[in-house]
């Protein structure tokens, strides 16, 4: 079952029900067992008993789970703090606004304790592991956040971006990240690490379904304190700010490139350093202004690296907060010349990864190293939004995360999605030499049981196609397959770009009756895709008229 909104959304106009899903996602969530994703799960009955009746909802049926920093009225906060732990009176108003449009909350979700750390390996429920590569952090502080969306176990998650903590997770799960403008979304109900720098931010696997998710969180709480009515910028992104690094950027830059971005080279120097003042200067005191007397009357209760970084905030003097107000607006100022160059910029989500052992090793320090690209954001006024783009060689995932001042939410989606699926509206993807193009039909989809194959092999996604009126789809049981007919259809297909000897390596995963062909698609292209022996389909229920296999899969009882 694909929890994609969309494909969701489609399902339910063909007799899906709620309560299927609801099923289904319990379903998995039992499978993964001990995963530390969850701290509060809602039980499966009181899920059920409280589904939305009315299907026009905008996210009707919609699964979706909250960071465990974030009130839910009948849900204990723990913030990863057993100690700290309270039990709300009313929800956060971003998950009234979820609820009220349908969506269907399962629970919440771990993190690093006190929302302190990008690794998701400082929490007492345990550290959460990427789904893409065994023993590979997930990112945090949003880690069971990101990680219920990468796994297929909800449709969306809202986590919490103050240092990274919304884009460092999507690029170690494979998931999308949209860190909103400050103030766009409320973060009343949301315990604050730091509240001036605070987002709210939605984990997807597009960009289309982070898009519909903000457009229902986002909007002025004049009880809010940090909300703000933002005039939402128009003017697309044609000029977007880089700069040079290792061959997996390079292939970024060539993508984008590839899209008609104009690329300008530019100096990063003072965004890094305005990043850097979020650990070394003032901001940390903000925590501990919050933090410090629970810290100081509870030291058992947290975890000792948290508490490490939290205690440097208690030796910041007034002097050394007005230091820092004062040099960051001297960087904002010389980024401005930046800004009259360019509409966006692209950076590396993170400079590189690390497994668990490895952040056990220096947790500060690599914990430096995540948020590189990311702490500057908020401390800067800018929106962002990562997205994956594939695998080093060393089988890591990677990313892009595009950013430009606040109020251009839109524009960087526009500009995100283009990369992510690799079309803009009816522009066609530009077909790369060295990277062929890959019809893929049912298992290895996206939210699909075989996708984190086709992931580790280094796929990138470039959008959903139609083959030429020329096949039939057959039902074999755990996954489709595609013939080539003289009386057949045309059928949906997802397209990823996906390396030459990489095609070998997936070639051997793939049993018999099942292989690899040529795939004509609707526009007369032709690419390698994945196709069923004629000799398996006698027999076989012919599910062609569903048009694709997760429209039958949804359909199916």
């Amino acid at each position: 079952m694909d929890l994609q909104i969309a494909a969701l959304k489609a399902a339910y106009k063909t007799g899906l029900h709620p309560r299927e899903v609801v099923a289904e996602v319990y379903r998995r969530i039992k499978a993964r067992g001990d995963d530390s994703v969850w701290i509060s799960l809602r039980p499966e009955e009181e899920t059920l008993a409280d589904l939305p009746d009315d299907p026009d909802l905008p996210l009707y049926g919609i699964p979706f789970s909250v960071k465990d920093n974030i009130d839910v009225a009948g849900l204990p906060t723990t913030v990863a703090c057993p100690g700290f732990a309270y039990s709300p009176g009313r929800s956060a108003p971003l998950v009234d606004r979820l609820v009220g449009a349908g969506a269907i909350l399962i629970g919440k979700n771990n993190l690093d304790q006190f929302a302190t750390g990008l690794s998701g390996s400082r929490s007492p429920y345990g550290s959460v592991e990427s789904p893409l590569v065994a023993g590979l952090i997930s990112g945090g502080s949003s880690s069971g956040s990101a990680v219920a969306v990468s796994a297929g176990l909800v449709s969306f998650s809202i986590g919490t971006d103050t240092a990274g903590s919304g884009r460092v997770p999507a690029v170690m799960t494979g998931t999308v990240g949209l860190k909103p403008s400050k103030g766009l979304v409320s973060t009343l109900g949301v315990v604050p690490a730091c509240a001036s720098l605070d987002c709210p931010s939605v984990f997807s696997l597009n960009v289309g379904d982070a898009r519909t998710v903000l457009e229902i969180i986002q909007g002025y709480e004049p009880d809010d304190p940090w909300s703000r009515e933002l005039t939402p910028a128009t003017k697309p992104i044609r000029r977007i700010g880089v700069i040079p690094g290792e061959a997996h950027w390079a292939e970024v830059l060539t993508r984008l490139g590839d899209l008609g971005y104009e690329l300008v080279e530019i100096d990063l120097e003072p965004f890094l350093e305005a990043g850097r003042l979020l650990y070394e200067g003032p901001w940390v005191a903000e925590r501990w202004s919050v933090l410090g007397p629970f810290v100081e009357s509870h030291p058992e209760s947290l975890h000792p690296v948290t508490a490490a970084v939290l205690k440097s905030g208690s030796d910041v003097t007034g002097a050394d907060t007005f230091r820092g107000l004062h040099r960051l607006r001297e960087l904002t100022a010389r980024t401005r010349r930046t800004w009259a160059e360019v509409d966006a910029i692209a950076v590396p989500t993170v400079p590189r990864t690390f497994t668990l052992a490895e952040m056990a090793e220096d947790p500060i320090a690599r914990n430096s190293v995540l948020g590189t690209y990311t702490t500057f954001a908020n401390l800067l006024d800018l929106a962002g939004i990562a997205v994956p783009a594939g695998f080093t060689s060393a089988g890591r995932p990677h990313g892009v995360t595009l950013l430009a001042p606040a109020g251009a939410d839109g524009p960087l989606a526009d500009a995100a999605e283009r990369f992510h699926t690799g079309r803009a509206g009816a522009t066609p993807y530009r077909i790369r030499k060295d990277e062929p193009l890959l019809a893929v039909v049912g298992a290895h989809r996206t939210g699909h049981a075989l996708h984190p194959e086709l992931l580790a092999l280094g796929a990138c996604p470039a959008g959903i196609a139609h083959t030429a009126a020329a096949y039939r789809l057959y039902d074999l049981g755990d996954r489709p397959g595609l013939v080539r007919t003289a009386d057949g259809a045309s059928i949906e297909v997802e397209l990823h770009h996906l390396k030459t000897e990489k095609l070998g390596e997936l070639l051997t995963k793939i049993p018999a009756p099942l292989g690899l062909g040529s795939v004509e698609l609707d526009d007369g292209t032709v690419v390698i895709g994945f196709l069923c022996e004629s000799h398996a389909a006698e027999g076989a229920r012919d599910i062609t008229g569903y048009g694709s296999w997760p429209a039958y899969v949804n359909a199916r009882p």
